[in-house]
This record gives C-alpha cells, structure tokens and sequence, in this order.
C-alpha cells in the first residue's frame, strides 16, 4: 500500500529529519512553523500539498510548512502520535489498524479521495478477466490488506484465494509481472505501475478494487494527534490546501512547473503520466468527511478480519472548524 514501491529512490534524511522533529517541541502558538510527515518520498500523489507551498498559499495563512521524507515509510503516523511532527501523510486502511490498535490519531483532511490499489495483469496477456486467475500465480509486496483485497475482488467472480498462488515479489511488481514471473499483480498503484509499465512497452490492465466488491475509501489522508486537533494551525492548513487544490485543478501546467521547480529530479516521462492520472482523484474539499463511507468501510475491516472491532468513527476522525 506504497506509491510506486519499486521506482522512487530512497534518500537518507536523517539529520534534516531530527532537526526538524526537534523543531517541533516549541509550542504550538509561539511560531507558525508546521512540519508534516509524508507517508514516502515525493512523487505527484503529494502535488496539493507542493502546490500549496510552492504557490504561497500556506505562507498567505501565516504558516511555514516544512514536507519531510521520512527514510521509513512507516514511522510517520508514529512519530506524530508520539508527538514528534505535526501532520503525518497516511492512508485510511492504516488509520482503521491504528485507531484499533489505540493510536491517538484523527483523521482531519484527504489528499487522494479515491483508491489508488488494484490488481494489474498484462494487457495482451492471456488474462481478461478476473476468474481467469484461477490456478495462476499473483505476486504481492505486503500481506494483510492486500491479502483482504484480492481475496473480495477474485470471490466477486468465484474464486477462492485459495485457488491462487501468492508469491511475494516484494516491491518488484511491475517487472515480477512482465517478466513472467507471475499471471497478476495486487497492490499496484493505477497511477504508477500501469504508466511504468507502458513506458517499458508491456502495458497493462487494471482490475480496480472499488469496482470489484470493496468499499471506496481515501488512498491518503492526513492525521494529527488526538490531543491537537483544536491547534489553530491545523484550521489554517486545511484552507491552505483547498486553496492549493483548487489551483491545481485549474492550473495543472503552471502547477507541474512549480513541482518540478521544487523537485527537478522528478521531470520525467513517468512522473508526467502519473501527474495527469493522478489530478482528478485528489481531494476538491480536502477538510471534508464522508462519515458513512468511513464507518462503512471500517465495517468491511472487521469483516476482512484486519481489526476485531472498530472504535467510533468520532475518535479517529472528524472536521476541523
């Protein structure tokens, strides 16, 4: 449940990171300085949050927002519930896990309103539907969810997850796919392993989950301490980034210009694809909260067997006034 696992290199962060983190201890109202925790490296599933940045609006609501890459994609969420970092990038299938777990964390905005996640085969291969994955080999990076995801999607056509072959290729999808490797994919992003596999000339097929029995949900999310959902930075943030968002949609030229002028290693053709696939799913009200959505697929998690029991929605997300 990672943007493209296998093509963003990794950067140590280390020292930035710890000095920032250490940042945050002054309190709250002494300074508008914000740092938030990607979920991973910078890639265009972030583009509101750069654009808001980039284009001022953060600055013009008196805040200096810092985006830290974490080395471990998966302390984020952690390092904001132990209090060290302000907002962490995270994703709403975790955020049902941790609040279960009892992390003190809540849901205040989305950033990628729809599900990225799908089960990928190659467009020409002998796969055209999902019942022909019966006896075939599908390759996975991360077991749990995407074990929940795969096994809704193939039962929606009658098959069991048990008349499948699961092969962990870790995050080597996209080749473990075209290689031969395996018949199918689960947990590719259709923003990024379909346009990576295009441009290495084998395209492919996405199946998508909210098509195939799994409730919609929020790809990314953003969360903050339990405690600090009142902190006014938060208020100010959020209409920051519907500002950014806006702009977004209705500038996307200008706006890719200002992203990669902030990130210039990023200016290739896949972050180019990815950037016009992934423009009509962010978020157009980022504060908002679809409550039933949420409770529904938190029900959906306790059925899946990923939690036992789902806290009330209002303790692990909400609306920032």
């Amino acid at each position: 449940m990672l943007p493209l696992k296998s093509m963003i290199k990794a950067a140590t962060l280390g020292a930035a990171m710890t000095a920032s983190l250490i940042g945050t201890a002054t309190p709250a109202f002494a300074a508008d300085k914000l740092v938030i925790l990607l979920d991973w490296f910078v890639n265009p599933d972030h583009a509101p949050l750069i654009v808001a940045k980039e284009k001022g609006f953060f600055a013009k609501h008196d805040l200096d927002v810092e985006l830290i890459e974490p080395s471990d994609p998966s302390a984020p969420p952690r390092l904001v519930a132990a209090g060290q970092g302000d907002v962490a990038v995270n994703y709403q299938p975790q955020l049902h896990v941790q609040a279960a777990q009892g992390l003190p964390l809540t849901r205040i905005g989305t950033l990628v309103a729809t599900p990225l996640n799908s089960l990928i085969v190659l467009q020409d291969g002998p796969i055209k539907e999902i019942a022909d994955l019966k006896g075939k080999k599908i390759g996975y990076s991360l077991a749990g969810f995407e074990d929940a995801l795969l096994g809704t999607m193939l039962a929606n056509h009658g098959v069991s997850i048990d008349e499948v072959e699961l092969i962990n290729v870790n995050f080597s999808l996209s080749p473990s796919l075209y290689s031969g490797q395996v018949d199918a994919i689960i947990g590719g992003y259709r923003n990024f392993e379909l346009n990576q596999m295009e441009i290495e000339g084998k395209p492919g097929k996405a199946f998508f989950v909210e098509e195939e029995g799994v409730p919609p949900y929020d790809e990314l999310i953003l969360t903050v301490r339990n405690d600090k959902t009142d902190d006014p930075r938060f208020a100010r943030m959020m209409e920051a980034l519907e500002e950014g968002v806006q702009y977004l949609i209705n500038h996307p030229d200008d706006s890719w210009k200002s992203f990669i002028a902030a990130y210039p290693n990023l200016d290739d053709e896949l972050n180019i694809k990815a950037w016009a696939d992934t423009l009509p799913r962010f978020a157009l009200r980022p504060a908002a909260l679809d409550k039933k959505r949420y409770e529904r697929f938190a029900d959906y998690m306790v059925k899946q067997g990923l939690i036992e029991e789902s806290p009330a929605l209002e303790t692990y997300a909400t609306v920032i006034d």
